[in-house]
């Protein structure tokens, strides 16, 4: 169980870390706060987290976040963004808090409420019947 809980903390980490300020080059670049794929995606993996670990049937799909994860970073890096400027992001708390209140706004906008583990399974029912990104990270067991 152990290894599962890194492992969630290294994927949570490290779509967090795509959340860069400027980058290398960084006048033509849009900055990751605003970059919209890469923040729905950071926002997806959050979203799935708050899910699996509030509805009791429903687990993470830990390797398909992983390359998810993996996806994500090909992205930033071949839109220009520094693997330095990954890195510094990580320690970075103010990002990381926002896309946490983006998270929590999505789940709020979908109905879940932090005292009903309910509506956590029945959104992340929904995502995985929809096969969205999040739902694709999601399993019911």
């Amino acid at each position: 169980m152990k290894s599962h809980a890194r492992l969630r903390r290294s994927l949570l980490a490290g779509l967090l870390a795509l959340l860069v300020a400027p980058a290398v080059g960084a006048s033509a670049l849009t900055p990751l706060p605003e970059e919209t794929h890469i923040n729905q995606s950071l926002m997806a993996g959050v979203v799935g987290d708050e899910i699996r670990k509030h509805c009791p049937t429903i687990s993470a799909r830990m390797l398909v976040a992983w390359f998810k994860l993996e996806e994500l970073k090909r992205y930033a890096l071949n839109k220009g963004y520094g693997r330095a400027e990954i890195k510094a992001f990580i320690k970075n708390p103010e990002q990381k808090a926002r896309v946490k209140a983006m998270a929590q706004a999505y789940l709020q906008s979908h109905g879940v409420r932090p005292d009903e583990p309910g509506s956590y399974c029945r959104l992340g029912e929904a995502e995985i019947a929809r096969k969205s990104l999040i739902g694709v990270m999601l399993r019911a067991k």
